[in-house]
């Protein structure tokens, strides 16, 4: 406002504009409802909320008007007006639309006053649109907050497996697209931890994360989201091993270790607890690809005193071979015995070499392990020995006749 402008004027003016105030709002609101469909489709108690953010504004602009100096005080003035949960049900973008939609009817009714208040008028809208911006900002600022530390809540009971009857809420609370499917990969934390850049990888891949950062320890939650990306070979989902890869740039240096699948989410706690069993103990296989499957590293989990590896190693192992041949046991133990010698143990156990490798074959078909690698016949030998103990059944090959003269 012109500091020239005589105090008498000023005086009339604020009385004028508060006798039309009351005009204004509802010619303001008659116009909200003829030309944003999106106000006329609202309930009726959140048009009524709107209605009062409008009335705040003018009401506001006239207490600007008389003291400039106020202009901090405009969004608390406006917004204090609203319930809390319009910010929620309101965007920016049509918070602007209210904005302009109100200084036109109120231009329209004050441009014949001069000029000095309908440049008022524009000063003020413009603060008001800055002071929107800024409460959306701080609302936008405060529910990342919130979100991340109900994401970092929702990834440790994930981790402790002290998932209760509010775990599905809380997931859905963060948005989660994940379906079916789910499998936890735990890493390092990089120095310069980029989580949006992670957070775009993974829908890149049709894949929904969350992400919790425990210290120097990186650990994703893992899903396939409800928009899958088409593989190369036309599969709609991409295995979890390959989205592993994709995302291994995000994670720091060090291990990184991909738990099993599991169905669901609300399972997760079971790959988490094999991933990070793995993670604690990949650096005792020195050659370690990056990611690895915590399946991978079961010797060095049972050795580490790992249940769930040495359960797993039975049931998957020890158990289906003697339930399926006491003969693939006998082999397979001899085989291991004899250095992967075919000759070896063809002589120990008086059969042909085709013999061995025919029972070989087998146990490769019955439970989906060769024994001729060197990596996956450590994983045998150690289902074997850990199936073997606290059994009756200890006799594993007939006695060699080296170990006789020993």
């Amino acid at each position: 406002m012109p500091t020239g402008q005589p105090a008498m004027d000023k005086a009339e003016t604020l009385a004028w504009l508060r006798r039309i105030s009351g005009d204004i709002a509802t010619v303001t609101i008659k116009r909200l409802e003829d030309t944003l469909p999106w106000y006329a489709e609202m309930p009726p108690a959140r048009r009524s909320a709107v209605g009062l953010v409008a009335q705040a504004g003018i009401t506001s602009f006239i207490q600007w008007y008389d003291d400039p100096e106020s202009t901090p005080w405009i969004a608390a003035d406006i917004f204090a007006a609203a319930p809390r949960e319009l910010l929620r049900s309101v965007s920016l973008q049509q918070t602007l639309q209210l904005i302009r939609v109100t200084v036109e009817v109120t231009e329209e009714r004050v441009g014949g006053r001069g000029a000095h208040l309908r440049e008022a008028i524009l000063l003020y809208s413009r603060e008001v649109a800055f002071a929107a911006a800024d409460v959306y900002a701080r609302a936008a600022e405060a529910r990342g907050l919130w979100d991340a530390r109900l994401e970092a809540l929702v990834v440790d009971s994930i981790l402790t497996g002290e998932a209760d009857e509010e775990l599905p809420s809380r997931i859905a609370a963060l948005g989660w697209h994940g379906h079916g499917e789910v499998s936890v990969l735990v890493g390092t934390t990089p120095p310069q931890f980029d989580v949006d850049q992670l957070r775009r990888t993974a829908r890149k891949l049709g894949a929904d994360v969350l992400i919790g950062v425990q210290g120097s320890r990186l650990v994703l939650v893992v899903g396939r989201s409800d928009t899958p990306v088409k593989t190369e070979d036309g599969a709609s989902d991409l295995p979890f091993l390959d989205i592993a890869k994709r995302l291994e740039p995000g994670f720091g240096s060090g291990h990184l270790v991909l738990g099993p699948t599991v169905p669901a989410l609300v399972d997760a706690g079971q790959s988490a607890r094999a991933a990070l069993a793995g993670f604690a103990v990949a650096r005792s296989w020195r050659n370690a690809p990056r990611p690895v499957e915590a399946d991978d590293l079961l010797p060095e989990r049972a050795l580490a005193g790992d249940p769930l590896a040495k359960h797993t190693l039975v049931d998957r192992i020890y158990r289906p071979l003697q339930a399926h041949s006491a003969d693939l046991v006998a082999t397979l133990w001899s085989y291991l015995d004899n250095g992967r010698s075919l000759e070896a143990t063809a002589r120990e156990l008086f059969v042909h070499p085709n013999t061995v490798r025919y029972r070989l074959k087998r146990v490769s078909e019955v439970i989906g392990w060769d024994a001729t690698g060197p990596r996956e016949a450590l994983i045998l030998q150690t289902a074997l020995i850990l199936g073997s103990i606290g059994t009756d059944t200890t006799r594993r090959r007939p006695t060699s006749t080296r170990r006789a003269h020993t």
